[in-house]
Protein backbone atom coordinates (compact mmCIF):
# COMPACT_ATOMS: atom_id res chain seq x y z
CA UNK A 1 0.00 0.00 0.00
CA UNK A 2 1.29 3.05 -1.24
CA UNK A 3 1.58 6.00 1.44
CA UNK A 4 -1.01 8.45 0.07
CA UNK A 5 -3.63 5.42 0.79
CA UNK A 6 -2.74 4.12 3.97
CA UNK A 7 -2.76 7.89 5.31
CA UNK A 8 -6.09 8.38 3.55
CA UNK A 9 -7.21 4.85 5.13
CA UNK A 10 -6.32 6.45 8.42
CA UNK A 11 -7.82 9.58 8.52
CA UNK A 12 -11.14 7.12 7.07
CA UNK A 13 -10.56 5.11 10.46
CA UNK A 14 -10.46 7.88 12.48
CA UNK A 15 -14.08 9.75 11.47
CA UNK A 16 -15.38 6.06 11.99
CA UNK A 17 -18.46 6.86 9.81
CA UNK A 18 -20.20 3.55 9.23
CA UNK A 19 -21.17 3.70 5.44
CA UNK A 20 -23.40 1.58 3.99
CA UNK A 21 -22.82 0.02 0.40
CA UNK A 22 -24.61 1.59 -2.04
CA UNK A 23 -24.85 2.56 -5.51
CA UNK A 24 -26.22 4.51 -8.43
CA UNK A 25 -30.10 3.88 -8.69
CA UNK A 26 -30.46 3.16 -5.35
CA UNK A 27 -32.85 5.45 -3.29
CA UNK A 28 -31.06 6.68 -0.05
CA UNK A 29 -31.94 8.76 3.05
CA UNK A 30 -29.39 11.01 4.07
CA UNK A 31 -29.49 12.68 7.53
CA UNK A 32 -27.57 16.00 7.30
CA UNK A 33 -26.88 18.09 10.27
CA UNK A 34 -28.48 21.72 9.83
CA UNK A 35 -27.14 24.46 11.87
CA UNK A 36 -29.72 27.54 12.94
CA UNK A 37 -28.31 29.98 14.74
CA UNK A 38 -26.92 27.88 17.71
CA UNK A 39 -28.86 24.89 17.28
CA UNK A 40 -28.14 21.70 15.34
CA UNK A 41 -30.58 19.27 13.76
CA UNK A 42 -31.41 16.69 11.47
CA UNK A 43 -32.91 16.67 7.90
CA UNK A 44 -33.25 14.30 6.21
CA UNK A 45 -32.64 13.68 2.75
CA UNK A 46 -34.51 10.96 0.72
CA UNK A 47 -34.20 10.53 -2.89
CA UNK A 48 -32.35 8.64 -5.99
CA UNK A 49 -28.40 8.13 -6.27
CA UNK A 50 -27.62 9.46 -9.54
CA UNK A 51 -23.75 9.43 -9.43
CA UNK A 52 -20.66 8.36 -6.84
CA UNK A 53 -17.53 10.28 -7.53
CA UNK A 54 -14.28 9.25 -6.38
CA UNK A 55 -15.12 5.65 -4.68
CA UNK A 56 -15.32 5.36 -1.23
CA UNK A 57 -11.91 7.22 -0.74
CA UNK A 58 -11.51 10.43 1.89
CA UNK A 59 -12.70 12.46 -1.45
CA UNK A 60 -15.85 10.74 -2.16
CA UNK A 61 -19.21 12.27 -3.04
CA UNK A 62 -22.23 11.34 -4.45
CA UNK A 63 -25.37 13.42 -5.94
CA UNK A 64 -28.73 12.57 -4.85
CA UNK A 65 -31.84 13.62 -6.83
CA UNK A 66 -35.30 14.62 -5.21
CA UNK A 67 -38.69 15.60 -6.58
CA UNK A 68 -40.15 18.63 -4.30
CA UNK A 69 -43.25 20.35 -5.13
CA UNK A 70 -42.84 19.39 -8.96
CA UNK A 71 -39.17 20.46 -8.85
CA UNK A 72 -36.43 17.76 -9.42
CA UNK A 73 -33.29 18.71 -6.85
CA UNK A 74 -30.13 17.70 -6.71
CA UNK A 75 -27.84 17.53 -4.01
CA UNK A 76 -24.14 16.42 -3.47
CA UNK A 77 -22.67 15.13 -0.33
CA UNK A 78 -19.25 14.05 0.50
CA UNK A 79 -19.43 10.90 1.47
CA UNK A 80 -17.08 11.39 4.78
CA UNK A 81 -18.36 14.85 5.87
CA UNK A 82 -18.79 15.16 9.33
CA UNK A 83 -22.51 16.97 8.60
CA UNK A 84 -23.81 13.76 7.72
CA UNK A 85 -25.56 12.22 10.56
CA UNK A 86 -26.61 8.42 8.98
CA UNK A 87 -26.92 6.97 5.67
CA UNK A 88 -29.86 4.46 4.84
CA UNK A 89 -30.76 2.70 2.14
CA UNK A 90 -34.10 2.80 1.66
CA UNK A 91 -34.43 0.46 -1.49
CA UNK A 92 -32.01 -0.75 -4.32
CA UNK A 93 -32.11 -0.18 -7.84
CA UNK A 94 -31.31 -2.31 -10.71
CA UNK A 95 -29.78 -0.17 -13.10
CA UNK A 96 -27.30 -0.58 -16.03
CA UNK A 97 -25.38 2.90 -16.22
CA UNK A 98 -22.73 4.31 -13.15
CA UNK A 99 -24.13 7.77 -13.90
CA UNK A 100 -28.28 8.42 -13.98
CA UNK A 101 -28.15 11.83 -15.68
CA UNK A 102 -30.72 10.97 -18.03
CA UNK A 103 -33.49 11.40 -14.91
CA UNK A 104 -32.85 15.08 -15.20
CA UNK A 105 -34.48 15.22 -18.34
CA UNK A 106 -37.23 11.94 -17.76
CA UNK A 107 -40.68 12.31 -15.75
CA UNK A 108 -43.20 10.19 -14.55
CA UNK A 109 -43.12 7.07 -15.53
CA UNK A 110 -40.15 6.75 -17.34
CA UNK A 111 -38.14 8.26 -14.45
CA UNK A 112 -39.39 5.30 -12.78
CA UNK A 113 -36.36 2.68 -11.37
CA UNK A 114 -37.00 -1.13 -11.25
CA UNK A 115 -36.03 -2.68 -7.64
CA UNK A 116 -33.61 -5.24 -7.31
CA UNK A 117 -34.84 -7.63 -5.26
CA UNK A 118 -31.98 -10.58 -4.74
CA UNK A 119 -29.13 -8.29 -3.52
CA UNK A 120 -26.36 -9.56 -1.67
CA UNK A 121 -23.80 -7.99 0.20
CA UNK A 122 -20.28 -7.90 -0.59
CA UNK A 123 -18.27 -10.32 1.11
CA UNK A 124 -15.99 -8.22 3.73
CA UNK A 125 -12.17 -8.13 3.58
Amino acid sequence: MDLIAQIEAEQIAALGNDIPDFKAGDTIRVGFKVTEGTRTRVQNYEGVCISRKNGSGIAGAFTVRKISFGEGVERVFPLHSTNIDSITVVRRGRVRRSKLYFLRTRRGKSARIVEQTNYRAPKAS
